[in-house]
């Protein structure tokens, strides 16, 4: 989950501060939620503000760049004495990774936009390969009087939106979650009345925003909801939401993700997608509609059924082993579709085993056996490759892989397959 950062306070010497949610996530999960809010597609924090606007949403005026010119230019048409340059990428933790500074000058806007730019960016999200930073977003600052923290994510088991806010935003939200957990209230939304305004004036008054402020709270909360609603999100997360001088409440920073299911009814969202900010490998794989993470092992894993992949893997690890990916053929995979999905996990240059783990039902054995051994053909194999087939037509995947004259190691069931792999891996160079 990002990390959503915070514009520095204007006027005193306080270092901008960056904050996340995810402890109040897995809190929030724990406690018997069953959402999956970090899935699906994500867009930048510019992108995100440009929605809520849509719905009535105050955000800090800003302009999106991509060079220290565009920039300066940005803080001329925004105005003001003072600006925020933040790092846009799918990472949370930029603050405290050097990818939001304040500016007080054109001069020093230019020269903090030049660092930020094209800088290997680490943050505890990215990884220490980092991201590289394209784009910059200027937005004009503002003093802020208080934090607050509201977001947004479908809890799946009550099948309702739950809203969470909490008096205290900003950088220690999980520490709130940990220690004060009775500072995070929740409302769970009804699907066909939305989030209504006693709702959200409840809510409001809870986490302490001031009476002459609640209007205008509510309808920034009824409006997240409608966007949350309306373009299908999965998550939409602000922190902080910040009480400003001229008692304005605004939402100081944005993240949204999409369900990646609904994205055939918002093309307009999918036109936001940043090709930059994904794995190749992913990206790759979604042209050929596999579902494809990678992992940190060596043991490739390519399997029918998402429920089976996480089995795959937890028997991989039951037996001393480590998978190097999440890989779902689907139910109607053709032989070129695995043909494809053998390239992706051998792009992966700690790959030592391959394990195919297959139930047919809708994907028949046969089909997968033909493409496994097309794939081993095509791309000459050199790993080890473990097959096991179970279900549909079976018999037929089992010969055309026997009679291939290629090296695969049958198995009979998910734990024979998965010992074999383990150890087949342990037999490959390092």
């Amino acid at each position: 989950m990002d990390k959503a950062v915070n514009v520095e306070f204007i006027g005193n010497n306080n270092q901008p501060q960056s904050s996340s949610m995810i402890e109040l996530y897995w809190q929030y999960i724990k406690n018997g939620s069953h959402s999956d809010g970090d899935a699906g597609m994500k867009i930048h924090e510019y992108q995100a503000k440009e929605i809520l606007q849509k719905y009535g949403v105050i955000t800090p005026k800003g302009i999106a760049c991509f060079n220290a010119d565009e920039a300066a230019d940005a803080a001329k048409q925004l105005g003001g004495d003072a600006w925020v340059v933040k790092a846009q990428i799918y990472a949370g933790g930029r603050g405290k990774g050097g990818g939001v500074k304040l500016a007080r000058t054109l001069d020093e806007l230019r020269q903090r936009a030049s660092e930020i730019l094209n800088m290997r960016l680490i943050t505890h999200q990215t990884g220490p390969e980092g991201q590289i930073v394209h784009r910059i977003f200027i937005e004009q600052g503002v003093q802020i009087e208080k934090e607050y923290y509201v977001g947004m994510v479908v809890d799946r088991g009550r099948q309702r939106v739950c809203l969470m806010a909490s008096s205290e935003g900003g950088m220690d939200i999980e520490k709130v979650a940990a220690e004060t957990p009775e500072k995070i209230h929740k409302v769970f939304i009804e699907p066909f009345t939305g989030l209504s305004q006693q709702q959200a004036e409840d809510i409001a008054q809870k986490i302490g925003i001031p009476a002459s402020c609640l209007p205008q709270a509510v309808t920034l909360l009824q409006g997240l909801y409608r966007a949350f609603d309306e373009t299908d999100a999965s998550l939409l997360e602000i922190n902080p939401l910040g009480l400003v001088t001229g008692d304005l409440v605004m939402a100081l920073d944005a993240k949204m993700n999409f369900d990646d299911n609904a994205l055939f009814r918002h093309p307009e969202i999918v036109a936001l997608r940043d090709l930059d900010e994904e794995d190749p490998v992913e990206i790759e794989a979604s042209k050929h509609e596999l579902s494809y993470i990678p992992l940190d092992g060596n043991i490739g894993c390519l399997v029918n059924g998402a429920g089976l992949a996480m089995a795959t893997m937890d028997i991989i690890k039951l037996y001393g082993g480590n998978p190097a990916n999440f890989l779902d053929v689907g139910g109607g995979a053709s032989a070129e579709k695995v043909t494809e999905a053998f390239k992706l996990m051998l792009r992966n240059p700690k790959l030592q085993a391959i394990l195919v783990n297959i139930f047919g039902g809708i994907m028949k054995c046969d089909v997968i056996a033909q493409g496994v051994v097309a794939a081993a053909r095509d791309i000459q194999l050199t790993v080890p490759l473990v097959v096991r087939l179970e279900g549909t037509n079976v018999e037929l995947g089992k010969k055309i892989l026997a009679d291939s004259g290629l090296t695969i190691i049958p198995a009979d069931n998910m734990a024979d397959a998965a010992q074999k792999a383990v150890n087949a891996a342990k037999t490959q160079p390092a």
